[in-house]
């Protein structure tokens, strides 16, 4: 859990504002942050922005508001995640396909997905009620962006659970992005016990996500970890 959990953040959100992503909300009439907004959101349906804030946490919500209820005028908000993860897909076929061993990261990826309980972890279940592709590059990327999200929603759980608002927590792992998030002039200012409480709901997720991880055989644990890094050295490293 632990090996994956820093090399899944950026791998599984590589897609996101990559050029071919940005050019294809371009084409769709979305600007970059819209897409996002949209395509990542899009599995929960054409839902209110406070739904979505609350799948996301972290932003402002003003900032979730304005970006989600502009582009859904544009494009329906299903729609755009297909669209979305069609980028992912795409990107993943070219960058992913000189890449051994994806057939076993995807299985044992596949392991972890089928085996958690989605409760409270609604932007995972709507991801996971997406199909899978057929090819295994696409596949296995998939499922990176599916353990992405799967640890991001635990980790909001884990740190609703220790009573620390989303927007401090952002605060002290990201303060050069607050900004970009909304925060420009009411910016959390974290105390030394709320640095305290982020620590802790950081060992609360890794604890959270035993019960689906330890579904692994020792073959599939190793797969997972060894996938991961594969992937993350073609895709960040390119």
């Amino acid at each position: 859990i632990r090996s994956i959990a820093e090399p899944t953040g950026p791998l599984g959100a590589a897609f996101y504002f990559h050029p071919d992503t940005m050019a294809r909300g371009k084409a769709l009439g979305l600007d970059g942050f819209r897409f996002y907004m949209l395509g990542r959101g899009g599995v929960l349906g054409d839902v209110e922005a406070g739904v979505v804030h609350s799948a996301f946490g972290y932003f402002h919500p003003a900032m979730v508001a304005k970006l989600w209820n502009s582009a859904k005028e544009v494009m329906a908000p299903r729609d755009a995640a297909r669209a979305h993860l069609t980028c992912a897909y795409d990107m993943a076929r070219t960058k992913l396909a000189d890449v051994s061993g994806l057939d076993a990261y995807a299985d044992a990826a596949a392991t972890v997905v089928n085996a958690v309980d989605d409760s409270a972890l609604a932007l995972f279940a709507g991801l996971r009620a997406e199909p899978v592709p057929t090819d295994v590059p696409a596949a296995a990327y998939h499922h990176a962006v599916l353990l992405r999200e799967l640890r991001g929603g635990v980790h909001l759980v884990a740190v609703t659970a220790v009573g620390l608002p989303s927007a401090v927590a952002h605060a002290i792992k990201r303060p050069d992005a607050v900004t970009m998030f909304g925060w420009e002039h009411d910016a959390p200012q974290p105390t030394d016990a709320q640095r305290a409480l982020l620590a802790e709901a950081e060992d609360l997720t890794d604890r959270l996500l035993v019960p689906a991880f330890g579904t692994l055989s020792s073959a599939q644990a190793a797969a997972l970890v060894d996938g991961t890094a594969a992937m993350h050295a073609a895709i960040m490293g390119a």
